[in-house]
């Protein structure tokens, strides 16, 4: 350790549980000083989750990652992370003071309550004296890095995107390996003697186990890198293998972003080397990654459409006229999507994944948020709502572009008159039932031609997979809740009224 050891600095982990291409990491420990790191499981957060929550165990396991792979890196048998359970913007200035900390080191967080949180922090560090340094992490380019010619903000993608691939520079994409290879992890301090101990059980922190494993999900940024390698060993194929949910497509990543397990900076260098190779896949891929960071610009430079209270609203204003159903029925219509009951197979397959996993394939995203703004005539902000409470990978500020996105309220939204059919939807994507059949065990004898649509079914059919249909007890798989045909008619007149002045 050198010799100003004495003075020290802290690093505070948030939404970045990695050591390796860490933007504030690497700031705190090139400033010259004792680098102590620390993570808060901010209970103004947890304590509205449900005591058994998949989120909260991947961060779990990703901090006993981290944990040791800090010590393994510093040397130090005690160095490694100091976990606390509190509210972050108390614990956070209360650590700093017990640490007699110079300077507090973070990644930018872009969340509205993230950034009151952080405004609260600062006020509370600025009093003690305490200096403050936050740095870009968790996207390539922020808040106004992408502008027009005019100096405004974009609200189309394909422009952006054009703009975000100019703008690109070795310096967004950071040094990766050689900076890391070049970093002083010996600066890592030990931790202090009341804080030696193994960062607290789920348990302790008053959370159950979720049986992550038995998906194939795995916390920490080895996982991550593990990931990686399957995937880019099948990127090239990836612009066509993305689309069907029963195939192995995705790179499976996006939990990993969003809690930092693995650096964007890294996979925006994966996909620029082999787009570069001629990988039509990688492109696809990359663009992505883009789309990622104009959501995030989205919500810094349109603030209206998720703001600090926690309440979403339509980026283009005139759809905030939109009459969506409600009372009893809409209720009705709604828990039987959010359960899996529509009578559409590849919608509740798709609902029955996301219940079981946390996981939902994204072209079914669009799928469902389709039918239940579209064909239930349901507020897309509801569906925003239950994808926050179950994603795995829920982001804000994806989650509200990807839902604005498919009712139409939203920037370089699909026009409103778009309405994916569910049949067909299910017939192109999933023309063996593979998927269906997977989360719908019930209709899995049924042939190839009635899976995708089973009130279709011949009698006999029905008969030979013992399959009743209807809402009865005795029933095994409802029919369908609303027909395709009459609520897109619906659908086109209730979105008329933003055609109207208002």
């Amino acid at each position: 350790m050198p010799s100003n050891e004495s003075r020290s600095v802290l690093m505070w982990f948030r939404r970045d549980l990695r050591a390796c291409d860490n933007t504030a990491l690497r700031a705190a420990l090139a400033s010259g000083h004792g680098v102590h790191c620390a993570f808060i499981f901010d209970r103004a957060i947890l304590d509205a989750l449900p005591r058994a929550d998949r989120r909260v165990e991947f961060i779990h396991q990703s901090l006993l990652a981290l944990d040791s792979e800090l010590r393994a890196l510093s040397g130090h048998a005690h160095a490694g992370l100091i976990v606390r359970h509190g509210v972050a913007a108390d614990e956070l200035p209360r650590l700093a003071a017990e640490l007699k900390v110079q300077a507090v080191y973070t990644n930018h967080d872009y969340e509205p309550a993230a950034i009151t949180r952080d405004d609260r922090v600062l006020r509370a560090l600025t009093a003690m004296g305490v200096a403050w340094h936050s740095s870009k992490d968790q996207v390539i380019f922020e808040r106004s890095e992408v502008l027009t010619q005019g100096g405004k903000p974009y609200s189309v993608f394909t422009p952006y995107k054009n703009a975000w691939l100019k703008k690109l520079d070795q310096s967004a994409l950071g040094a990766g390996q050689d900076a890391d290879a070049a970093t002083d992890w010996r600066r890592l301090a030990p931790r202090p003697a009341g804080a030696r101990e193994a960062p607290p059980s789920l348990q302790q922190l008053g959370f159950e186990p979720t049986g992550l494993a038995q998906w194939g999900i795995a916390g920490g940024s080895a996982a991550a890198q593990a990931l990686l390698t399957d995937f880019l060993r099948r990127i090239d194929a990836y612009d066509e293998a993305r689309n069907y949910p029963a195939i192995k497509g995705p790179s499976y990543l996006s939990v990993h972003l969003r809690f930092g397990t693995v650096s964007v900076r890294q996979l925006a260098r994966e996909a620029l080397t082999r787009m570069r190779q001629g990988s039509s896949g990688a492109s696809t891929w990359l663009s992505e990654l883009i789309w990622r960071d104009f959501y995030f610009q989205i919500l810094h430079n349109f603030p209206h459409v998720a703001d600090a209270q926690g309440q979403s609203h339509s980026f283009r204003a005139e759809y905030n006229r939109i009459e969506w159903e409600q009372g009893p029925q809409a209720q009705a219509l709604f828990d039987a999507w959010c359960d899996g009951r529509t009578g559409y197979p590849i919608v509740d397959a798709a609902m029955r994944q996301i219940n079981q996993t946390g996981y939902m394939h994204n072209r079914l995203r669009m799928v469902v948020a389709s039918f239940l703004t579209k064909d239930l005539g349901i507020d897309w902000r509801w569906g925003e709502r239950y994808f926050a409470e179950k994603l795995n990978d829920f982001d804000l500020a994806a989650n509200n572009g990807g839902w604005q996105w498919a009712s139409s309220s939203g920037c370089d939204a699909q026009p409103y008159f778009r309405i994916f059919n569910p049949v067909s939807q299910s017939e192109k994507f999933d023309p063996q039932g593979k998927f269906i059949r997977r989360y719908l065990p019930e209709l899995a004898a049924l042939p190839d031609a009635a899976l995708h649509a089973p009130w279709t079914a011949r009698p006999v059919d029905l008969q030979a997979a013992g399959l009743r249909l209807g809402s009865g007890a005795n029933d095994h798989y409802p029919l369908p809740i609303v027909d395709h045909a009459q609520a897109r008619e619906k659908t086109l007149a209730r979105y008329a009224v933003v055609k109207k002045p208002a």
